[in-house]
């Protein structure tokens, strides 16, 4: 038999974790020490399982089920595809209860997955970190500097506003149609990042760099300054000096890296071309050399 929950303070919920992944460890950690009581987590993995005793020490490891039905808030961090079948599983075994609250962190979805939740009389929410997570405690202190993407009812924003406060981030609201392309964004300009750096530091270890990280820290958070500061008036390099000699010789090595490095460098410099030519930043005429050697026609036989 379950014993009785806790009295916990006014205004402070029992919280369950369902995915005690590298973003549902770290938001239980951070709502606990905003006094809240996580109540148990679920997690299958190995390294859920690490994740959880080490952000959530005290936490038990529960069926998820358990974790639901105990819980005044259930905090659902699990894949975006895995979220709908989720929900809609717990609704047809009489898990949810009436007056929960369940929020999930999917970045591309709003309310529409806790759809069957809600006509039980659940009230969902949509909050979903923009940050890159380690699933490390270094990510609580991260939180703190993070925006929210935030999609709640009209009578539940300001308590889903409330726990991004608590959490330490900042709410931003989002809405129910525009949720996939807000997701668009962040993962166009922080996923894709990643993949980029890691590139460029095998570029450079072809080139004999052996310590890539010092080499690249400077000049890619700079840039990334830069752009958010001042947006394509920032951009700099051979494509926007119209140095078609730099890039064509650049065409020439990537003949001996790696395909994924060669069409991202050939998609990257024709976007820049592109839109270094729409803002006026180029010549005509240097325009049309880079497109030249950029696209090269192709020899008669």
């Amino acid at each position: 038999m379950t014993s009785p929950p806790p009295l916990l303070p006014p205004g402070r919920l029992r919280v369950g974790i369902v995915g005690a992944g590298k973003v549902g460890a770290v938001l239980g950690a951070a709502l606990a020490n905003a006094g809240h009581l996580v109540i148990g987590a679920s997690a299958v993995s190995a390294a859920s399982l690490a994740r959880a005793e080490a952000l959530l020490p005290d936490v038990p490891i529960l069926p998820v089920d358990d974790v639901v039905a105990t819980c005044d808030l259930a905090v659902l961090a699990v894949p975006d595809d895995a979220l709908a079948p989720l929900v809609a599983g717990l609704a047809t075994t009489d898990v949810w209860q009436r007056g929960q609250l369940a929020l999930h962190t999917s970045g591309r979805s709003g309310l529409g997955p806790l759809a069957p939740a809600i006509a039980l009389g659940v009230g969902g929410m949509a909050i979903h970190p923009a940050m890159s997570f380690t699933g490390t405690v270094m990510d609580i202190t991260r939180l703190r500097d993070c925006c929210f993407g935030v999609t709640a009812p009209p009578d539940l924003l300001a308590p889903a506003q409330a726990l991004v406060v608590e959490m330490g981030g900042e709410p931003v609201i989002v809405d129910e149609f525009d949720r996939t392309r807000y997701h668009l964004g962040l993962v166009h300009g922080s996923n894709y990042l990643i993949t980029l750096a890691a590139q460029a530091a095998q570029i450079l270890r072809g080139a004999g760099i052996e310590d890539t990280d010092r080499m690249l820290r400077p000049l890619m958070s700079a840039a990334l300054d830069n752009a958010l500061r001042s947006g394509d008036a920032a951009l700099t390099g051979p494509v926007a000096r119209g140095d078609a000699g730099t890039v064509s010789e650049h065409l020439h090595v990537l003949a001996s890296e790696s395909p994924d490095v060669q069409a991202v460098y050939r998609v990257l410099a024709e976007a820049t071309l592109r839109r270094a030519i729409d803002g006026g930043r180029l010549a005509p005429h240097s325009a049309s050399t880079l497109d030249q050697v950029l696209h090269p026609q192709e020899e008669a036989p």
